[in-house]
């Protein structure tokens, strides 16, 4: 069985946190969602030329028809989200989270998170770069087929009634609040750096980068040395110089 509904946070009069059910009720719709993750990963490839040190990424040509979306904090956090004909599969892993494989002896998954999750999304839900010794790395999953009408995720019973206990909540802060504001507030904190709104508005809204938008984010690198990045990420409209 999937769910396909928000629970609310307050449900059975608890304080639950925002869990993956919240988050299947606040994503947009796909193109509008593909549109914010190459958005995300252009501004990280601005605010972060290190590669390694990288929080957002966007892979427009990761397999044959697919593109991935992904997030790594350095620490064992990270979430994925591919793009295919079959639809969209998103899977996150907080690895403090108690649902996590990795937090009991017997190292199976949390019950209900990838259950139900469609025989189209197989691939993706096996893929070995999603694995730790050949178990899926995820504490929490969403999906939606090329002809759904929402966000899905399993049914599941989460544990401790604890807030944020399948770390939907924080993994998808940025997603389920697209605001540049947001973005500004993340930006402050993780890479330490006072970024201009408007410019991530223009980033955000996907207009043609030049100098001076890249610039004003980070005044240390130039659009001649995001061309592979922008090509990666497939973002568009984004002429040289």
């Amino acid at each position: 069985m999937t769910t396909t509904f928000s629970l609310g946070r307050t449900a059975l009069g608890l304080n639950v946190g925002m869990t993956v059910y919240e988050v299947a009720a606040q994503l947009p719709e796909v193109p509008v969602l593909r549109a914010h993750c190459r958005a995300l990963a252009m501004l990280n490839a601005i605010l972060s030329p290190e590669r390694e040190y990288r929080y957002h990424s966007y892979d427009a040509h990761w397999a044959s028809a697919e593109e991935m979306a992904s997030m790594s904090n350095g620490s064992g956090d990270e979430y994925s989200i591919v793009f295919s004909d079959a639809g969209v599969y998103i899977r996150g892993f907080d690895h403090e989270s108690p649902m996590s494989p990795w937090a009991h002896e017997d190292g199976e998954l949390w019950p209900g998170v990838i259950d139900a999750v469609p025989e189209v999304f197989q691939a993706q839900m096996n893929e070995p770069a999603f694995m730790m010794e050949g178990t899926p790395s995820v504490t929490a999953c969403l999906w939606r087929t090329t002809s759904g009408i929402r966000w899905c995720t399993g049914e599941i019973e989460f544990p401790d009634r604890r807030p944020d206990p399948d770390g939907a909540d924080w993994l998808f802060a940025l997603l389920t609040d697209r605001s540049a504001g947001a973005y500004r507030s993340f930006a402050s904190d993780y890479f330490e750096t006072k970024t201009p709104l408007d410019a991530i508005e223009h980033v955000y809204a996907l207009r043609p980068l030049s100098d001076k938008v890249v610039q004003a984010l980070n005044p240390k690198i130039n659009m001649v040395e995001l061309v592979k990045d922008i090509t990666e990420i497939g973002y568009p409209n984004a002429p040289v110089g």
